[in-house]
């Protein structure tokens, strides 16, 4: 299956360092070489870059890899084709507009026998079963709350009823925001970690580079980090348990069920 990364953080942050490390997983380090995708929050505009390349190959991953971009949320994803061919179409992350304003989905995992009819307002444009599903959570939380986006202490249950109907026909591991809330859901493997003061180096798996964040950052800088599976191996990484919804914010868990 894919593999995802997520970066929330309280003051804008390039992920240079970790997408490093991801990348390399995208048909070097890992088998998952069938299209790649990023998405940044920059104010209410979001920034994406898919390529249907292997992110080892893709020269967009190496733009990105150079490219300091900083932002407060960020979701990337590298893809191990199940459903839909290799093709620009099916490569997450996925957007689209709600409440005036985007919304970023990217989804690890199969959800085998998920028959979904369009509906009003948001339909696929790929084949697979990961923008379907995305299509269908928007669909959902635009007929519970029509009018305005609400707080994400009203939204997350709504949001958690839909993903557990989700993940109900399979692996349903997903990273979801809109700039302002970031969701993490997890049914087998996903992991996390909030760097803050005292900060120190730490070293990617998959390459041999080793970054002292307290060298390029301030005291009152929070970042959390995301990924399937953990990116460092000198740093202690939070397993997030099969079910949880979390809501990050500012770096930190804000919020979770169950």
């Amino acid at each position: 299956m894919c593999q995802l990364l997520g970066m929330n953080c309280n003051v804008p942050t390039d992920i240079c360092f970790s997408f490093e490390g991801f990348a390399a997983r995208g048909g070097k380090t890992d088998h998952h070489a069938d299209g790649w995708g990023i998405a940044f929050f920059e104010g209410l505009g979001c920034r994406t870059f898919i390529d249907q390349k292997a992110s080892i190959q893709s020269p967009v991953a190496e733009l990105v890899k150079r490219y300091p971009i900083k932002s407060t949320h960020v979701i990337a994803h590298i893809r191990k084709a199940t459903q839909g061919a290799i093709a620009l179409e099916n490569c997450h992350p996925f957007k689209r507009e709600l409440w005036g304003r985007y919304w970023v989905f990217a989804h690890n995992g199969n959800l085998e026998g998920l028959e979904i009819e369009p509906r009003q307002f948001f339909r696929a444009v790929g084949k697979t079963d990961s923008e379907r599903a995305f299509c269908w959570i928007l669909e959902t939380l635009r007929e519970a709350f029509p009018d305005h986006k609400p707080a994400d202490q009203d939204l997350l249950p709504v949001l958690q009823k839909i993903t557990q109907w989700l993940a109900s026909h399979g692996p349903f591991n997903y990273l979801l925001s809109d700039g302002d809330s970031f969701f993490v859901h997890c049914s087998t493997h996903l992991h996390y970690i909030v760097r803050q003061a005292p900060f120190a180096a730490a070293h990617l798996i998959d390459e041999d580079v080793t970054v002292d964040f307290s060298e390029l950052t301030t005291p009152s800088d929070r970042v959390a980090v995301i990924a399937t599976l953990p990116l460092t191996d000198n740093e202690t990484w939070t397993q997030v348990q099969p079910g949880q919804l979390l809501a990050f914010r500012d770096g930190l868990v804000v919020a979770g069920l169950p």
